[in-house]
């Protein structure tokens, strides 16, 4: 399967990770408490490949895989679409939302 964020929509990972599941009949798992516990097991196997390095190997890029960061990454947003599809959430305007609510909260330096 080919794809790229230049051309994929968020609806179309939702989509995929879906019939992924069903394909597996997977469903009765894919609740939120399952997909939330999952998901936050993911994040710290992402962490792991950070935990001792120092914050300039991690900036230069040296002391990790990228593949495997990348696959821990794509993990994550796995279980993240899928806890979305489980609950229903429309997740482009839930971040749209959200980051309104954060422009209010963390206006934008007027120098910067």
């Amino acid at each position: 399967m080919l794809l790229h964020d230049s051309h994929t929509t968020v609806d179309q990972l939702k989509n995929i990770m879906a019939q992924f599941v069903a394909e597996r009949s997977w469903q009765r798992f894919h609740n939120a408490k399952n997909l939330s516990m999952s998901l936050a097991i993911e994040a710290g196997e992402l962490m792991e490949h950070f935990q001792w390095l120092t914050t300039d190997e991690t900036v230069c890029g040296s002391g990790f895989d990228i593949k495997s960061v990348g696959e821990e990454l794509a993990d994550v947003v796995c279980y993240a679409l899928s806890l979305a599809n489980a609950l229903e959430i429309d997740l482009s305007s839930t971040i749209g939302a959200k980051m309104e609510k954060n422009r209010q909260k963390y206006p934008a330096a007027a120098d910067s």
